[in-house]
């Protein structure tokens, strides 16, 4: 299943968020959106998820979803929206217990993911018992649970520390190889866009426009941190943001 946004404006009152925003999110890739603070980043992931309405043009799900999908589409936050009561398995659990199916092929979806996810040893833990990363990995798992057409990822690692940061890009690029997915993955970190997107889009300040697309090349799994030619796509990206980036912040100042 593919998404694509058709002349997509948004306002908020009299304030202006983002304008005529086209897009294509293609199945099987990890699209990034970056762009200044205010931009409308994450309202766009809203919008995608289909939990707030355009003012003007359309979001539109086209092809059916794969084989399997239990929901169409899925976020992934940054503070993991785990349940504290509830184990690993309890809260991956959770999404799947409203759907019609035996208590077997819970149990062989909840494997299947906890194993993909190098979570099966801690199956039984607490939330409380997890590093910030080890968290995140639920929350990835809960999400791979529904078999999604496309996850939504808002800023997921931006509550992580560089290192654990850097495990988990590796881990998702690992999932991606074995299983291609679809996603759109909202960041301020360009090290990350340049790492997990196949494409990345640049927003301008607000009202949020398309700056450019930029495709990657490079295959997931050949990028390494360091990699001369991601830095180089960094240093463009930053380019393009930098100048917008230090105007967005100083209108957020004398808000």
């Amino acid at each position: 299943m593919d998404l694509r946004l058709d002349n997509v404006s948004h306002h908020y009152g009299d304030t202006e968020v983002f304008r005529d925003i086209s897009l294509e999110i293609p199945s099987g890739q990890i699209v990034c959106i970056v762009g200044p603070s205010g931009c409308g980043k994450s309202t766009l992931l809203r919008m995608l998820g289909g939990l707030e309405q355009p003012t003007s043009g359309r979001v539109l799900q086209l092809g059916a979803p794969p084989q399997g999908c239990l929901n169409p589409l899925t976020y992934i936050f940054q503070d993991f929206a785990l349940l504290p009561w509830r184990s690993v398995r309890g809260n991956i659990s959770l999404v799947l217990e409203d759907h019609k199916m035996t208590p077997k092929a819970r149990e062989e979806i909840i494997a299947d993911v906890l194993a993909r996810t190098k979570l099966s040893e801690f199956a039984d833990a607490l939330p409380k018992q997890l590093s910030g990363g080890m968290k995140q990995r639920v929350a990835i798992a809960r999400a791979l649970a529904v078999n999604p057409a496309v996850m939504l990822m808002d800023e997921p690692l931006s509550a992580l520390d560089s290192q654990t940061r850097e495990l988990l890009m590796d881990d998702l690029i690992s999932l991606w190889t074995r299983q291609p997915f679809t996603a759109v993955y909202v960041t301020h970190n360009l090290a990350e866009a340049v790492r997990l997107g196949h494409k990345i889009v640049v927003l301008s300040r607000r009202p949020g426009q398309i700056r450019e697309v930029v495709s990657l090349e490079t295959p997931l799994a050949e990028r390494r941190y360091g990699d001369a030619s991601l830095e180089a796509q960094q240093q463009h990206l930053w380019g393009l943001m930098r100048d917008e980036a230090a105007a967005a912040d100083a209108e957020l100042l004398h808000v």
